[in-house]
């Protein structure tokens, strides 16, 4: 029988786990509370670089052999930094769950970050920094999130050529050193896994690592910047971002918000895909979705169109938001929310899934909840609660970014024009 325990344990860490005695593999997620926006304001990419080279050796492991020692018990794992938070996550037999988390411990424990691996990753760091200035796209939502968030929660997780310029092994051991520990941890996991037994060895790999009192979990405040700004970029297309606040994940108007999402951009059947491109053919292609830093939210349009038509993309993208709450239909939302139901209730490997939803759990509620619920509430979504959320939430302050080789009535043109210049 499926069950779920929320507890803190005595090296600090946060624990979630739900047990799920019919699966046949068990996986763990371990976030900690050291995104991008923790990192010193002289050492922006040093998060991104901690997590790329936090396992390349250790005090015990040289080299790929810590990479062998996962691949010897078949469990596939894999990192991620964020703006708020860094994560690890494995996929192993529940048989060698013991050998997982040890290995774990090894490397988040007791890295030694290589000189020459660092240097490499320095290195590809800042290729990867030159090439995201090829990638319009790509370089227009690292501006958007810039202007949209502000200093902290905008910031990119490749850092800055003049940031990147700063950093070395010691700033990384710094950063380590300063950000990582139980007490700033969560882990999570799902699967044929008894809690009691992964709450024990926990304890066992990771007691003693820095200090078990909670640090670093502080929110972070939205920076929010109206205005409407034009890079300047040699491409045959124009791109548009569009970011408005929405409403944060534990606000009751949240099902509300994300059914609209869906009804603007859930499908080849939304609203933005069959009257922007299929109807009007105004864009290579075109989106909206919500972000989510703990305590806000935010929503984001998306397009890329002719130059030529850029205004008049900008316009249609509006004009579609406030549609919404005039002329929604029963049947339209519907069909948005039993899209979202479905994505949901089919989503990839289960145990996978349960342990990324109940870590977000944790994340943003601090709290397990309760999965059905979240779908009915999804269900329940009236079209006068969007009208509601709509009337709420208005549009009247947006930033916006456009990026191209023309520049959009009423924008102004960013200092230098020119997007290599841009560095935020």
């Amino acid at each position: 029988m499926e069950k779920t325990i929320h507890k803190t344990l005595p090296c600090g860490i946060e624990f979630g786990c739900v047990e799920l005695p019919d699966r046949h593999a068990v996986a763990i997620e371990f976030r900690i509370f050291s995104g991008t926006a923790h990192e010193p304001d002289d050492k922006l990419g040093v998060a991104r670089l901690l997590q790329e080279t936090i396992d390349l050796g250790t005090e015990n492991f040289e080299g790929r052999a810590l990479s062998d020692a996962f691949d010897e018990i078949g469990a596939s794992h894999s990192g991620w930094v964020g703006r708020e938070a860094a994560g690890y996550s494995c996929f192993v037999l529940p048989e060698f769950v013991e050998r997982a988390i040890e290995l774990h411990a090894e490397y988040l424990r007791r890295p030694t970050f290589p000189e020459d691996k660092v240097s490499v990753a320095i290195d590809l760091t800042r290729q990867e920094w030159s090439a995201l200035h090829d990638d319009a796209q790509s370089l227009a939502d690292k501006i958007i999130g810039a202007q949209a968030y502000g200093k902290y929660l905008g910031r990119h997780a490749l850092g800055t050529p003049e940031s990147l310029e700063k950093l070395d092994r010691k700033s990384i051991l710094d950063h380590w050193t300063n950000t990582y520990g139980a007490g700033r941890m969560q882990v999570v996991a799902s699967g044929a896994i008894d809690a009691d037994r992964l709450a024990d060895l926990l304890e066992k790999h990771f007691g003693g690592y820095g200090s078990p009192s909670e640090s670093g979990r502080d929110i972070f405040e939205v920076e929010f910047d109206a205005r409407r700004i034009h890079h300047d970029k040699e491409a045959e297309q124009q791109q548009i971002a569009i970011a408005f606040r929405g409403t944060s994940l534990d606000r009751d108007d949240y099902p509300a918000q994300r059914v609209m999402l869906g009804v603007l951009s859930g499908g080849m059947s939304s609203r933005l895909f069959t009257e922007v491109r299929e109807k009007q053919g105004l864009v290579y292609w075109v989106s909206a979705w919500g972000e989510y830093p703990r305590g806000s939210g935010m929503i984001f349009l998306g397009a890329s169109t002719k130059p030529d038509r850029c205004h008049e993309t900008y316009d249609t993208l509006l004009r579609e938001v406030d549609r919404v709450g005039k002329d929604l239909t029963d049947e339209e939302l519907k069909r948005a929310a039993t899209g979202m139901v479905a994505k949901r209730e089919m989503q990839g490997d289960m145990t996978r899934s349960r342990c990324g939803e109940l870590a977000d759990d944790l994340f943003h509620f601090r709290r397990p909840r309760d999965r059905r619920e979240k779908i009915e509430r999804i269900k329940r979504v009236t079209v006068k609660d969007i009208q509601n959320y709509l009337d709420a939430h208005p549009r009247d302050a947006l930033s916006v970014v456009t990026l191209g080789p023309r520049r959009m009535e009423g924008t102004e043109v960013a200092d230098g024009t020119k997007t290599e210049g841009v560095t935020a």
